[in-house]
């Protein structure tokens, strides 16, 4: 059984929809803050804001890529957090 804590962190963090399409785009690849910025058509700024609670959740990862920081899913926890969101949604009879 998982902690109802954690589950409702998870929904916390998908309960943005430009959090969920990074996560969607980063899954394919990774990018950088600007990148993500032009692609989801939204300021570099807010993007950063996003990315805080994506890292501070460890669903993403910074990558140091010479001079930029390049961001891709932690595919550990995308796993784990596919898991649990199962676990929690499954209907038994």
């Amino acid at each position: 059984m998982t902690d109802p804590e954690k589950q409702a962190r998870i929904f916390k963090v998908l309960s943005v929809g430009t959090r969920v399409r990074m996560i969607n785009l980063l899954k394919r690849r990774s990018l950088c803050v600007n990148a993500l910025a032009r692609t989801l058509d939204i300021t570099p700024a807010a993007i950063s804001q996003h990315l805080r609670v994506l890292r501070d959740a460890d669903i993403v990862i910074a990558d140091k890529q010479g001079y930029f920081v390049h961001y891709r899913i932690n595919k550990e926890t995308l796993a784990e957090w596919s898991k649990i969101t199962q676990d929690l949604l499954r209907v038994e009879d």
